[in-house]
């Protein structure tokens, strides 16, 4: 009566852990700086749509024949222009883009610095939003540091 058991030996169960272990160290470091990452991205999104809001309503007065400091209405939302551009103030740019407050901050005029609420550093996950002048339309600055949110 000779019986044999399958099954792994203590040595091969230690074994694996022990690399799992070397995995789970060198793998968790990587993951741990995706929070960075997208809040950089979502910054990098609210610029899109800072840039998209100050062309349109460059278009929407050009297409209206307004003067270049008439203010527009966008969704039933005044806009103050200057130079046929928004304002950079909070009834200029912050009123043409609907952003969410609890993740994203606007403070000062000229220029609007646009911010992640909740970053690591506020001074790296920021862009700025320029007033236009007679000969050059609103300046949106690249975000400053993506490493820093």
């Amino acid at each position: 009566m000779n019986k044999q058991t399958r099954g792994f030996t203590l040595i091969e169960l230690i074994v694996v852990i022990l690399i799992l272990g070397i995995l789970a160290a060198v793998a968790a470091p990587r993951f741990a700086n995706l929070t960075g990452s997208a809040r950089a991205a979502a910054l990098n999104g609210l610029r899109a749509a800072v840039m998209s809001a100050s062309t349109l309503a460059n278009a929407l007065q050009v297409a209206s024949g307004l003067a270049s400091g008439a203010s527009v209405t966008i969704e039933g939302v005044a806009v103050t222009m200057t130079n046929a551009y928004p304002q950079a103030t909070a009834g200029g740019i912050v009123a043409a883009v609907r952003f969410d407050a609890t993740t994203f901050t606007a403070s000062g005029t000229n220029p609007v610095n646009f911010l992640v609420t909740n970053a690591t550093d506020t001074t790296q996950c920021v862009f700025t939003y320029g007033v236009a002048t007679t000969t050059q339309p609103a300046t949106i600055s690249a975000i400053t540091n993506a490493n820093g949110c």
